[in-house]
């Protein structure tokens, strides 16, 4: 009962986008699950106008691959990958020697090794989206977004995982969730939860660490604060 939710679904990849226009205004949160054809450019300017004027926004997972070409969605989601990024787009951002080190060496942005649990390491204890959570908690299989480049506004960085050489991964401790500095904006990105054809293939939105963590973000973003309690059953390291 703490949301009530409106779905927008767009048309499928190359069909007529040009109806596609959305009126964002009477919402206080936009949850971003969209990575195919660019939207008309009316919905665009709405989607703008909503961000700027302090309109909540969650990021989620493949939503930072879309877009890459539009300068101020970038900034919104403050790194992306894939979709042709590269060092154009911005720096690489990992976290090395206990802080965020900005690499703008050239490649591209954005991958991943295969799927595996991994464990999430918290950077930051007193923001709402995370306190009471642990500083540590194993997430279930899931991709590991890694080599993620982009404009680098990243505002409060909540949790980083190593994504390890032994799994096809950069070898850096990685940025996966955080709030985004953009204008007047409550931006919260998670990179956790990548989405199967199947149920069986949705292992890691079935985690209660990734439920947890979309919630608390959601109800930070739409509202500034985090009401909800930690559950029981929400992982250990």
């Amino acid at each position: 009962g703490r949301f009530s939710v409106d779905f927008a679904v767009s048309p499928s990849q190359g069909q007529d986008m040009s109806g596609f226009v959305l009126d964002f205004a009477p919402y206080e949160l936009v949850v971003l699950d969209y990575n195919g054809d660019s939207w008309p450019e009316e919905t665009n300017k709405r989607f703008l106008e909503f961000v700027q004027n302090g309109g909540g926004v969650v990021v989620y997972h493949a939503a930072d691959n879309a877009f890459s070409k539009w300068p101020e969605f970038n900034k919104i989601c403050a790194l992306g990958g894939w979709e042709g990024r590269d060092e154009n787009s911005g720096p690489y951002v990992y976290w090395q020697d206990g802080k965020l080190v900005k690499d703008s060496s050239a490649g591209p942005g954005g991958s991943h090794g295969k799927q595996h649990e991994y464990v999430l390491n918290g950077r930051d204890k007193i923001h709402s989206i995370v306190k009471g959570l642990p500083l540590k908690w194993r997430h279930t299989q899931d991709e590991l977004y890694d080599r993620m480049r982009g404009p680098g506004n990243i505002g409060d960085l909540l949790y980083t995982a190593y994504s390890d050489k032994e799994t096809g991964g950069s070898g850096r401790e990685e940025p996966l969730v955080f709030t985004v500095d953009y204008e007047n904006a409550r931006i919260f990105h998670t990179m956790l939860g990548h989405a199967g054809a199947t149920v069986e293939d949705n292992t890691a939105m079935q985690c209660t660490g990734f439920q947890v963590l979309l919630l608390r973000g959601a109800e930070w973003a739409a509202t500034g604060k985090v009401t909800q309690k930690v559950p029981k059953d929400f992982p250990t390291e």
